[in-house]
């Protein structure tokens, strides 16, 4: 009876997914969603000024920037 090949493993190996990057993509993304001038979920209840809500996109998409670099580490 012949014997059988082993399977070649020619997969990449799996990436490692930081916690802190998807932390960070998360309150990015909140933050933008809730207090976005004009059209965030919190200004459509109630009136917040913009002296808090650009200073919030701002940081928003700054987390959401960080995140995205910070997201894959290397095995």
């Amino acid at each position: 009876m012949a014997k059988a090949n082993k399977p070649v493993n020619n997969s990449k190996p799996r990436a490692k997914v930081s916690f802190i990057g998807v932390l960070m993509i998360l309150v990015g993304a909140d933050l933008i969603l809730l207090m976005a001038p004009e059209v965030g979920i919190l200004n459509s209840g109630f009136y917040i000024p913009d002296i808090y809500t650009w200073p919030a996109l701002v940081a928003g998409v700054a987390l959401l920037v960080f995140g995205f670099r910070r997201l894959y580490k290397k095995p």
